[in-house]
């Protein structure tokens, strides 16, 4: 019984994600805007920049904005210039919590973070207090794989370091990060349709939680992945048991 209402938890929060589709636009015009600056704008070259195009369209983001979000990205039109930055600390139940921002202003985003994290039962920690306790890998989500044989065979013969199931015909490729953009590049070339892709931070080992601490996490991570500029939260917290 407790299983279950874990798992309906988890849907409880999956559909209150899905309901903020306004922040989730901005952030996805912030990331073509800094793919663009890092990689440049032609698409068959830049295949985060052409997964982050894919993921706009998905979600109806205007032509306008996509086009004034490349622009940016090339230094054509005055706009706010990002950067990548990321933020340690420590959740409810002593778990561990990486915050990925994109951000114009560090002082003002640290602050949010911060007070995000004393509201909801944690504390911001310093450069290096938990990052040893994940890896930077390039993760890749690939759904409706038809052919598991073949997502295999692309994924390692690319250069991957994992394949893993996590759902009937979803998978989860993994690798280093310098292999990452050419992975990529190849399950799309190859046409597997790719539901996410990103550099992220995987935990080198997992905690358990009970029903009501996993909860209290989500409060600190949804109010995380509410302010404008967090892109993406990580824990080592085992959610599939």
């Amino acid at each position: 019984m407790a299983g279950h209402s874990k798992w309906a938890n988890i849907r409880h929060r999956k559909g209150r994600q899905d309901a903020l589709k306004g922040k989730k636009n901005t952030k996805l015009i912030r990331d073509i805007t800094v793919s663009v600056k890092e990689s440049g704008a032609d698409v068959s070259a830049n295949p985060r920049l052409r997964l982050a195009l894919e993921k706009a369209n998905k979600a109806n983001v205007t032509k306008d904005s996509i086009k004034r979000a490349i622009d940016k990205g090339l230094g054509n039109i005055d706009g706010a210039q990002y950067q990548e930055v990321v933020y340690e600390g420590y959740g409810p139940s002593g778990v561990a919590v990486m915050v990925f921002c994109m951000t114009d202003n560090k002082n003002r985003t640290v602050a949010e973070v911060r007070h995000a994290f004393s509201k909801h039962g944690g504390n911001l920690g310093t450069s290096g207090s938990v990052d040893y306790l994940f890896s930077r890998k390039g993760v890749i989500i690939c759904q409706d794989v038809i052919d598991e044989d073949a997502l295999m065979a692309c994924a390692i013969e690319s250069g991957c370091e994992d394949v893993i199931m996590i759902s009937d015909q979803t998978y989860s490729i993994q690798s280093n990060p310098q292999d990452f953009d050419q992975i990529l590049a190849s399950l799309q070339a190859s046409g597997f349709v790719i539901e996410s892709g990103e550099l992220s931070w995987v935990a080198l080992n997992h905690i358990s939680l009970d029903e009501a601490q996993l909860e209290k996490l989500f409060v600190l991570q949804d109010a995380l992945e509410e302010l404008d500029d967090c892109q993406s939260v990580y824990t080592n917290v085992d959610t599939m048991s």
